[in-house]
């Protein structure tokens, strides 16, 4: 997954979907749109199966068994500098559809 930062999934591809689970234990199968590199580091960006217009982004380690962790954002500052990086990604993708 790493081989594609920056690039979204397009509309034609199918999406890989995988299920997040809450502290609460509640659990929501999320399409994946795509790994970004931010500062050096990977996040990703999930489109939650809920009816919603939610994007969740988290950081996003994937190792050398091609096993992956989700983690985080708990500082506020760098998810809102991860989220404006995301907006800026899709806002050029979308631009060159046009």
């Amino acid at each position: 997954m790493a081989d594609e930062k920056n690039t979204l999934i397009p509309e034609e591809e199918e999406a890989e979907v995988i299920t997040l689970e809450f502290d609460d234990g509640s659990k929501v199968d999320c399409e994946i749109l795509g790994v970004f590199d931010y500062d050096d580091k990977d996040y990703i960006a999930l489109i939650p199966d809920d009816g919603s217009d939610d994007v969740y982004l988290y950081r996003y380690q994937e190792y050398d068994d091609a096993s992956f962790e989700l983690i985080d954002i708990t500082d506020d500052a760098l998810f809102n500098k991860v989220a404006h990086e995301f907006d800026e990604i899709m806002a050029s993708q979308e631009a060159e559809e046009e």
